[in-house]
């Protein structure tokens, strides 16, 4: 098993994408208990955008953590890779 991949990023990240889950799980509630589907549908963009966000900070951040060390053809290739998601 490797190592763990870590950046300095990753527990405000893990904050972000657990208000996420907070925001995604009162959705599914409100699905639930018949809300009108206007408070719905801005809830779900809520939880869209904070997932969004969450996933371009992630990228950002590896691409500035790849860019700080010295650049392998493994490194340039993750980050073709990982910029697709953009």
């Amino acid at each position: 098993m490797s190592d763990p991949h870590v950046h300095a990023s990753h527990p405000a990240l893990i904050a972000r994408l657990k208000r996420a889950d907070g925001h995604l799980r009162s959705v599914i509630e409100m699905l639930e208990t018949g809300k009108p589907c206007l408070d719905i549908a801005q809830q779900l963009q809520a939880v869209e955008k904070a997932v969004t966000n969450a996933k371009r900070a992630l990228i950002h951040d590896h691409v500035d953590h790849c860019l700080d060390t010295e650049g392998s053809d493994t490194d340039r290739a993750e980050l073709k890779a990982i910029s697709r998601y953009l």
